[in-house]
């Protein structure tokens, strides 16, 4: 094979000659240290190289030897509780081999762990017959992650030979005979990181994923198989907002991207993962995770990379069945690092200096999510649910990233400085923010949480446009030219946003709220609005229904644990006696 031979560096952009039979995206390892790169540009024989590791040290002259397979990633046992970077380098493996907390050019590590033996149970026997995406046999991974071995993409045939007990993920398991001869199945297959995995078709998806986070679930869903974005400025909540999503979304499986983040906030994740109890199965959330950590500091042209091979280890899951939520932090820091590679391929800008590309590279990341019907002769329903942070400078969503972004995604939660200023959390502006699911999730939630959601979601949102409203002309003129029935909706919106919408990430009870909580808590409040209204009606003065006792039980009902949410029910009997007491009781309306 041919050697080709560097004539240009250009600090992650290496530019080889002598490279005519190599491919576009072809994986090529570049100087003497073989680093790793990816063919993004082919002119004649000269390769454009972007270069996944610091090229510090290596010049003109230097070789490039081309391995003729474009960037791929190992998936098999193993990728469970791991911490890969951006091209799926084990952080702890390479950490032992580099002897250093930071990358070093040059270390080669494999993926998945070659020495690590998991017990392979087969589900099929000899004479079956195969095909891509069947389940071949099972490794139980973690104590909540059955790892269903899968019959790899374009090989058909009869089981020749399965054997059962404890192997590696290099050790073959399976032989097939095909019709091109007898083909060896190990635990592991590779996979192409920019081609989207095949499945049978795709589902629509109908089904919210649900959060715990009230705004979230109540106002603007996501569906299983959804793609959202979370743009908001700096300090506005976008990673604590993911990191809700991962610790409470019902999501089988979570694929955490950690791209061009803060070094610091992946410290966090990490500390934090291990310890949190998952509320379904009372294991640490790590036992379904995924990390993918390439933070700030650590070389640029790996973040594109980091964003697919995410991608591509979610639809892995999904084929088996799985419902995978993956996390973006932040494509942003994505399309910085394609906006440095364009800028040293010389190509022509567009929009704030961003490749003309831009759009098409974000929609082929947020098409790979979906609802699907996975391959196999066994009818499995796997969802990859896409959610994307963005962090517009200066908070300007009106930015090139965040705009391609809204044109691909269906869901977007806006994140609104001046709400995190006022320590409103999550910050999501429900009056900015939207979702395309609405309609399809309010059927969902009708059938299976109660018939009024849908009734009460929507008086609710009326009720919070209108205090908008309402609040211009108290600007204007004051709340003293407001009737008692508009004062009525001002009280009423407030304890919508605060005792509702509000809630604390890191209380032990308010940082998850499941939907027939939702349920209960927004009826309570809006009861309260319905009662008080009656009384108005009554001629009972608002100062004194404001004055009731219940309001801080109203208002406390986010603190009620999910065991005992029946007492939201004593609450609601309560407030509707204590008004009814007070209409009895003929409150006088004052002159």
């Amino acid at each position: 094979m041919k050697v080709g031979k560097i004539i240009k560096v250009s600090g992650p952009l290496v530019v080889a000659e002598n490279m005519d039979e190599a491919n576009i995206y072809d994986v090529v390892n570049v100087g003497d240290n073989r680093l790793i790169g990816e063919i993004i540009e082919m002119r004649g024989d000269k390769a454009s190289i972007q270069v996944y590791e610091e090229t510090s040290g290596i010049g003109p002259g230097d070789p490039v030897y081309t391995t003729g397979e474009p960037l791929s990633v190992e998936l098999g046992p193993g990728l469970i509780e791991s911490m890969f970077d951006g091209i799926q380098r084990p952080l702890d493996a390479f950490m032992e081999k580099a002897k250093s907390s930071f990358l070093t050019k040059g270390v080669s590590v494999t993926s998945l762990n070659r020495e690590n033996k998991w017990d392979f149970k087969p589900t099929v026997k000899v004479g079956d017959k195969v095909s891509s995406g069947d389940v071949i046999g099972t490794v139980q991974e973690t104590t909540v992650v059955l790892h269903k071995i899968l019959v790899p993409y374009a090989v058909e045939g009869t089981v020749k030979e399965i054997k059962e007990g404890q192997f590696t993920v290099a050790d073959t398991v399976c032989i097939v005979e095909t019709e091109k001869g007898d083909k060896e199945l190990t635990l592991m297959q590779k996979w192409p990181v920019r081609k989207g995995r095949p499945y049978s078709r795709k589902l629509n998806p109908v089904e919210p994923m649900t959060t715990g986070q009230r705004v979230i679930d109540t106002f603007f869903p996501v569906a299983k198989g959804g793609a959202a974005a979370v743009p908001g400025p700096f300090g506005a909540g976008k990673t604590v907002v993911q990191h809700q999503i991962a610790k409470w979304g019902d999501a089988e499986i979570v694929v955490y991207v950690g791209c061009g983040e803060r070094g610091n906030e992946m410290t966090d994740v990490l500390n934090e993962f291990p310890e949190l109890k998952d509320p379904r199965t009372g294991e640490s959330l790590m036992k379904r995770t995924v990390l993918i950590a390439n933070t700030s500091n650590m070389p640029v042209a790996a973040r594109e990379a980091s964003i697919y091979t995410g991608i591509t280890i979610a639809e892995y899951f999904r084929d088996m069945g799985y419902s995978v939520a993956i996390m973006a932090d932040s494509t942003s820091r994505w399309a910085e690092a394609l906006r440095e590679m364009s800028g040293r391929l010389e190509e022509m800008p567009g929009d704030e200096g961003y490749p003309a590309y831009l759009g098409s590279r974000l929609a082929d990341y947020y098409e790979r999510a979906g609802k699907v019907v996975c391959l196999g002769s066994e009818e499995r329903q796997g969802a990859v649910t896409a959610i994307g942070a963005v962090s517009p400078p200066g908070g300007d969503i009106s930015e090139p990233v965040t705009q391609s972004t809204l044109r691909i995604v269906k869901v977007f939660w806006g994140l609104d400085a001046q709400l995190a200023y006022k320590r409103h959390f999550p910050s999501i502006n429900w009056l900015t923010s939207y979702s395309l699911y609405l309609d399809k999730m309010g059927v969902w939630m009708d059938k299976e949480v109660s018939p009024d959601w849908s009734a009460l979601r929507t008086k609710a949102m009326v009720l919070l446009q209108e205090e908008s409203n309402l609040q211009e002309i108290v600007r204007l003129v004051g709340i003293d030219a407001l009737s008692e029935k508009d004062r009525l909706k001002l009280e009423v919106s407030k304890s919508i946003r605060e005792d509702y919408l509000q809630q604390n990430a890191f209380h032990e009870i308010d940082t998850y709220a499941s939907l027939h909580k939702q349920y209960k808590m927004l009826k309570l409040v809006l009861q309260f609005g319905d009662d008080s209204n009656r009384a108005l009606e009554a001629g009972i003065h608002l100062s004194k229904i404001l004055d009731l006792p219940i309001r801080d039980k109203i208002a406390r009902s986010k603190y009620i644990p999910e065991a005992e949410i029946s007492k939201i029910d004593e609450i609601s009997d309560e407030l509707k006696n204590d008004i009814d007491k007070l209409i009895s009781e003929g409150g006088v309306l004052d002159a």
